[in-house]
């Protein structure tokens, strides 16, 4: 068990100020019981990474795809919003095997990602190598930042 440093409470007039800690220990306890899915009771969903880096001139989604094959991967766009299917296929397990445990998710994915600006969709360039899908797509000139000239008077 951990020591917590106990500070005294300002905010006692407040009534909605034990929320923001109330949903922090929702989400840690989820967290943990969600990683948890590896003792053969529940199987756990494959949830691929994604990091989204926003460039000058272009959006750079990575996905973290171990085990897929392209074939496997389904991208689409469509009203800038991005979206990665697919499926982690289940390998059969060998009945002569003793399992000491089992962690690897499998199963059908979705992840959806709103863009924060138009994107030109003819130019969207995708790579998949190493298991990691690399998608570009490069922005509108319309929401490309512009240099706007300021005059004095």
């Amino acid at each position: 068990m951990g020591l917590i440093r106990w500070t005294p409470r300002t905010d006692l007039l407040d009534p909605f100020a034990g929320l923001a800690e109330i949903q922090e220990e929702m989400n840690r306890l989820f967290d943990t019981s969600l990683h948890r899915a590896g003792r053969g009771e529940f199987q756990g969903a494959f949830l691929p990474a994604i990091d989204v880096v926003e460039e000058k001139d272009s959006y750079l989604v990575n996905a973290e795809l171990p085990g897929l094959a392209k074939e496997d991967v389904n991208v689409s766009l469509q009203d800038n919003y991005l979206t990665i299917k697919g499926e982690k296929k289940y390998e059969a397990e060998k009945k002569e095997a003793h399992y000491y445990r089992k962690e690897r998710a499998y199963g059908m994915f979705s992840r959806t990602i709103e863009l924060p600006t138009a994107v030109d969709a003819k130019k969207i360039d995708a790579q998949f190598k190493n298991g990691v899908l690399s998608v570009r797509l490069p922005k509108t000139e319309e929401a490309k930042p512009k240099q706007i000239e300021v005059k004095v008077n």
